[in-house]
């Protein structure tokens, strides 16, 4: 991407509502190891939004309808602190995204059925493989957010992100590389300065940065990126919501192998993926 091209999207990205300052207190106190439940419970109660859907989260994971939890601090105990951060994050960037008036070539309402979708599915298939369940939320916030790149991209260029599109299926081929010779960026690269200049890092960055080119990858977080390159495979092969996507390559056997998984897996897992995206987007309003 050439210094002009960047600086173009940059622009965009700057003019983008910025996080709530409790998110972005949240995310820094969670990533302080000297943080305790009631650190995080003096930032959250200044946001009845964000302290809502903690509670919810809490009463959905562990408690039923005759056993319901109104301890923020018990809550943030049960959940974890990487639960509250990465459900801090994922509603912070719904909610900037929700807020943008513009026009584009992608359908929003879409975008984000697919993008929650392999959120769920991540989430999922973190679950089945026996990953520590406070780490369940880190893997969903990559599915829902790996895609973030599209929004900038189609931001910036309009209509010409249409033609990326219908070139793409045209010809048969994956989006980002459409992108890459007719825009001259691919989404990986847009979510990376957004993700960025959010203050993004860790897993999350690196999944929005490769999840279409993990051969380059030599980061710590390869179990996120396979997880959700799996999971964006699915999404995609099972038509669940559009993301521009419409020809992906096959998942290669040297990610499912590096995840232990067959493509049965995700066929095992059908209704109960289905269920719980319901779950979410109640859960998210989305």
């Amino acid at each position: 991407m050439d210094h002009e091209l960047h600086e173009k999207i940059k622009r965009f990205i700057d003019a983008m509502p910025s996080f709530p300052t409790t998110v972005s207190k949240v995310m820094e106190i969670c990533d302080n190891p000297r943080t305790n439940p009631m650190d995080l419970k003096k930032v959250i109660s200044l946001d009845p939004v964000l302290m809502a859907k903690v509670l919810k989260l809490v009463n959905m994971a562990y408690y039923g309808v005759n056993h319901q939890s109104t301890s923020l601090v018990h809550a943030t105990i049960m959940l974890g602190l990487n639960t509250v951060k990465n459900l801090a994050l994922s509603t912070a960037a719904l909610g900037i995204i929700s807020k943008e008036k513009r026009k584009g070539s992608l359908d929003m309402s879409e975008f984000w059925r697919h993008s929650l979708s392999v959120g769920v599915m991540a989430k999922l298939l973190a679950k089945k493989r026996g990953v520590d369940r406070e780490q369940w939320e880190g893997y969903f916030s990559a599915g829902l957010l790996h895609d973030i790149g599209k929004i900038p991209l189609d931001a910036v260029f309009s209509s010409d992100y249409m033609n990326v599109i219908t070139e793409a299926d045209k010809n048969q081929v994956p989006l980002f590389c459409v992108e890459d010779s007719l825009l001259g960026a691919n989404h990986c690269q847009a979510g990376q300065i957004l993700a960025e200049l959010w203050k993004l890092d860790g897993a999350l960055l690196d999944v929005i940065a490769y999840h279409h080119n993990y051969k380059a990858y030599g980061g710590a977080h390869k179990d996120k990126l396979f997880t959700v390159m799996a999971a964006n495979n699915y999404v995609n092969f099972s038509k669940l919501g559009f993301s521009g996507d419409i020809h992906l390559d096959q998942i290669e056997q040297t990610v499912l192998n590096e995840l232990n998984i067959s493509k049965d897996v995700f066929f095992e897992m059908k209704e109960e993926f289905l269920i719980e995206i319901e779950k979410a987007k109640l859960f998210l309003k989305i």
